[in-house]
Order: C-alpha cells, then sequence, then structure tokens
C-alpha cells in the first residue's frame, strides 16, 4: 500500500490546486492511471427533490469524455442510494460477474459492458449525495487494494467538490452584486459605459483633463482645485482609472466629514482596546486603499495634527494604528481636492507648508461653471437623460429657450446645482416637458430671495404701534416663569415648586434660567 499512499499524496496535491470539479477530476484521474487499470472515471450527483442522478465530471482516456448525462430514479431507487451511502461501502464488480443492482442504477449506460467498475458513495458536509464510479480498461480487473484506496480516494473527491461548490457560491455572489451595482446605478441615473466621458472633457475642461491625462500615468500626488460642486471627485475618479492603479481600490474621504477625534483612527487604523469602543481591529483608510488611490476631499479641513502624521505616511509610505507598535507599508497614491485657498492658509498657518509642497507636485484647476457656459446645453442634455432614467420618466431634452434660461444663470453651487436643476424640471414636467423657469425658480437663491421679500412685505402689513406693544416669546417666557417664582417664593422643584406649576422638568426649568439670567434667590422671601 505504499505506493497508493504516495499517490493519494498526489493526489490531495491536485485537489488543493484547483477549484473547477472537472479540471479536479481530470488531474486526480491522470494520476491513477499510474496504478490503477482506468479507463474512465464518472462523478454524479444525486438531486433528491427531483429524483434523479446528474454528472459532476467526467473522464475517460484520451480525453474523449461522454456529454454530460442524467438518470430519472424512483423515490424507491433514491432511498437505496442514500442506504449505500450509509453503509460506506464500495462496490467491486469483475467482468462476467452478474452487475450490483446498485451499479444498475447509477451506472446504467455500463449495465451491458464486460468492463470491470469500482463505485463508492459519498455524502459532502452541504448534504450533498452522490457516487465516483470507475471504470476499468478492456480485460482488467479490479482488486480488493483497488477498492480500499477507492474508498480512500473518496475523501478527497469530496475536498474536490466542495472546492467547486464554494467557487460557484462565490460566482453567485459576485453575480448578485453585480446586479445590485447595476441596479443602484441606474437608481442614481449613471450610465456605466459613459463613465469614463466627462461632460465638457473637450470645451470648458480641455485644460483640466489635458493636465489629468498627464499626471495619471505618472503616478505623483495630484491636486484638484475648484470650487464646492465643479467636480473634484469626477477628475479624481479620471485620473484612478487612467492609471497603472485602476484596478486597484478607489476610496474617498471626506476630511471635513471625521470628527477630530476620530481622524488618526479613520486614515490609520485602530487596534483592539486602543479606546473605549475600540471593540475590534480596524483598518483605517489608508490600508483600505493599498494598491490603489485615496482621495482626501476638502484635505484644508484636515487639523494640523492629522497633516503631521499624514505627511509621514506620504515620506516613507510606513504607518501605524492607533494603539498599535508595528509599522504597517502601504502603498498608495495620493490625489487631493479641495476649494479652500491653501496657499493663504500655509501663510496663517493653518496648513502645514512641507504638506503643502507634498500634495502640491501637479495642482490641476477646475474652473466654475459660470466661465465654461459653452458647456451647459451639454450638460442639460447629460442631465437630462439621467434624470429620466433615475425617476422613470419619459426622455425629454431642453429647448433652445430653456438653454438661454441656463446660461443666463450664473451658477454659484456649480454642476451639482445645475444636476439638482434639471432633476427638478424634469419632476415638475412629468415626462411631457423640462420645467427649467419654474425650477430656476425654486433654487435657494431664489427661495431666500422670496424669503426675505416675503418678510419685508410681512413686516410692512403689522402696524408699528402693534409690534411695540405685543412681547417678544423670550420677555414672554421670561415674564411666565418670574410670575411662576414669586408665587412659589422662588422654589423651583418639590410639591410647591415653579417647576410643577409650569408643568415641566425642573431640570428644563433650570436650563431655561439660566438662559434668561433668572436667579431664584431674587423671588425667595426673607
Amino acid at each position: 500500500m505504499r505506493k497508493f499512499k504516495d499517490l493519494m499524496l498526489d493526489v490531495w496535491r491536485e485537489v488543493s490546486q484547483h477549484l473547477e470539479i472537472g479540471q479536479s477530476i481530470s488531474a486526480i484521474a491522470r494520476l491513477l492511471e499510474r496504478e490503477l487499470p482506468l479507463k474512465q472515471l464518472c462523478l454524479r450527483q444525486l438531486l433528491e427533490q427531483e429524483c434523479c442522478l446528474i454528472d459532476l465530471a467526467q473522464w475517460r482516456v484520451g480525453n474523449d469524455a461522454p456529454p454530460p448525462a442524467r438518470t430519472t430514479l424512483t423515490h424507491t431507487q433514491v432511498n437505496r442510494i442514500l442506504k449505500w451511502r450509509q453503509d460506506s461501502k464500495a462496490i467491486v464488480h469483475a467482468p462476467g460477474e452478474r452487475l450490483h443492482p446498485l451499479l444498475r442504477l447509477t451506472a446504467p449506460e455500463h449495465a451491458s459492458s464486460a468492463a470491470a467498475m469500482l463505485a463508492s458513495a459519498f455524502t459532502t458536509s452541504q448534504h450533498e449525495h452522490g457516487v465516483l464510479i470507475a471504470v476499468a480498461k478492456p480485460k482488467a480487473r479490479f482488486t480488493q487494494k483497488h477498492a480500499q484506496f477507492f474508498q480512500m480516494l473518496s475523501r478527497a473527491v469530496l475536498a474536490a467538490i466542495e472546492n467547486d461548490s464554494r467557487l460557484r457560491e462565490l460566482e453567485q455572489l459576485r453575480k448578485a452584486a453585480e446586479a445590485d451595482r447595476q441596479s443602484l446605478l441606474r437608481r442614481l441615473g449613471r450610465d456605466e459605459l459613459a463613465e469614463d466621458a466627462i461632460v465638457g472633457a473637450n470645451t470648458g475642461l480641455q485644460e483640466a483633463m489635458r493636465r489629468v491625462e498627464l499626471v495619471a500615468q505618472s503616478g505623483a500626488p495630484a491636486l484638484i482645485l475648484g470650487e464646492s460642486g465643479s467636480g473634484k471627485e469626477l477628475a479624481a475618479r479620471a485620473i484612478h482609472r487612467r492609471s497603472a492603479r485602476c484596478d486597484g481600490p478607489f476610496v474617498r474621504v471626506n476630511c471635513g466629514a471625521i470628527p477630530p477625534e476620530l481622524i488618526d483612527s479613520q486614515l490609520f487604523g485602530h487596534e483592539k482596546g486602543a479606546f473605549t469602543g475600540a471593540v475590534d481591529q480596524r483598518q483605517g483608510w489608508f490600508e483600505r486603499a493599498d494598491g490603489g488611490t485615496l482621495f482626501l476631499d476638502e484635505i484644508g479641513d484636515l487639523p494640523l495634527a492629522a497633516q503631521v502624521r499624514l505627511l509621514l505616511v506620504l515620506q516613507d509610505g510606513w504607518l501605524e494604528r492607533v494603539g498599535g507598535h508595528k509599522p504597517i507599508q502601504v502603498d498608495v497614491r495620493i490625489v487631493a481636492a479641495t476649494h479652500s485657498d491653501l496657499p493663504a492658509m500655509v501663510g496663517e498657518g493653518k496648513f502645514r507648508e512641507d504638506l503643502w509642497y507634498r500634495i502640491a507636485v501637479f495642482p490641476i484647476i477646475l474652473p466654475p461653471l459660470r466661465e465654461r457656459k459653452d458647456d451647459v446645453p451639454e450638460l442639460a442634455r447629460h442631465f437630462a437623460r439621467r434624470a429620466a432614467r433615475r425617476f422613470g420618466l419619459r426622455p425629454v431634452m431642453p429647448a433652445e429657450d430653456d438653454i438661454q434660461l441656463l446660461r443666463q444663470y450664473d451658477w454659484p453651487g456649480n454642476v451639482r446645482e445645475f444636476s439638482a436643476v434639471i432633476d427638478r424640471a424634469a419632476i415638475l414636467g412629468d415626462g411631457v416637458r423640462l420645467e427649467i423657469a419654474k425650477a430656476l425658480g425654486m433654487s435657494p437663491r431664489k427661495l431666500n430671495e422670496a424669503a426675505v421679500e416675503m418678510a419685508s412685505s410681512i413686516d410692512a402689513q403689522i402696524p408699528a404701534t402693534l409690534t411695540q406693544s405685543f412681547p417678544s416669546l423670550e420677555q414672554a417666557t421670561r415674564e411666565h416663569i418670574e410670575r411662576a417664582l414669586q408665587l412659589t417664593n422662588g422654589r423651583v422643584e418639590g410639591f410647591f415648586g415653579a417647576a410643577r406649576l409650569l408643568r415641566v422638568n425642573p431640570n428644563t426649568l433650570r436650563s431655561k434660567m439660566r438662559k434668561l439670567s433668572l436667579d431664584r434667590t431674587a423671588y425667595a422671601q426673607t
């Protein structure tokens, strides 16, 4: 059996190197040819609910395996195969002998064959049942030693089946994730095929995109400057997609949205127990972006202490998690962005000069939308198509009058505001038209102007004598609390306290008294 043990070791090596069951069975069969008179190896799976056997994998000498077969069974026959699995005995069939009933069920295509056969039933950890069948070459026989080895072989085959099962599960999860991603893109109105195309790349953004192309392949840090809503993240993603790191992760971090006390933990990670609430180990954004691009949006909002640690990582590529003592090397390309005036912040001491020189290797300036009005027609059509997909409306393109209205507006919110206006116009038009005029009338600036105008008109309608005699809410609240304190002799809580009289919590009353600078002792009778 020495040679069979060595052969078994080789079989396990092959199983560990292949995930797809067909590849595993072919590799195993080629090894078995060394010691067994093997002509064909067949792996079949029992489907209990469907009452049938199907081929999972086939191998035959000369690589001319027959097409996958399907054998229909009765419930009684299914139970007989399951009982065979419980017995855990391999069946050895010799030429000239009467074919075993279980072989007639599991290998009916060999029922009239004079070839020797070996068969063993199995059950995986996922409770999948099946049969492994070996057919010998003409005039050859399988011995009891072959049967013992075949019994051992079934364990390796089980491992191969489970590898294949995990592979199929991963593939299903991948397809489900891809379907979810596509569904999300449709809801967001994003066209993945046009993701690389940036509206205005050949007109208003031509110079910026030229610089994007230049810096993308260099691997150097890039700094994107532009007003809020001008498309800085879009430019950062374009740099990533055009770089050698395009297959790596793209991680976006909004530096202004991280609480100061959590910045180190978010960027560099932390070890379990590093601080209260650190119940487990956590990778930071740098580790998550390893091999890809880390987009630091609004980098000007980073506190000075975090800027020091960021500079150290950029200089040598090493970091330490909060509470850790083991250096971790990361390979990350930094793309930063801000709408702040970083040179001015450097002069004021609010941004480190050495960090500025490190990230501003290749600055890219995105012009505001008011400086590239020639892009308005293309942007309007782009966002109109996106709005129609997002809201399930009939696609309606803007008319020439609409384009003129959009050109006349100065767009303080840039492309982000432009997108919101087109979305409103599509909803108001309900798939019939784009209500651009109404949508522009609901812009934040217009609404604010309307609110101020309405407030002024209301003030104008109220007589001056009434506004002078009518107390403010704060004044009325003060007088009400003072009256309660006078009636209770300055007592705040208790059965005869002011809080009970005012029907509020004593702590709430104390808080209001502090805001109004009311001292209860002033109302206590001596």
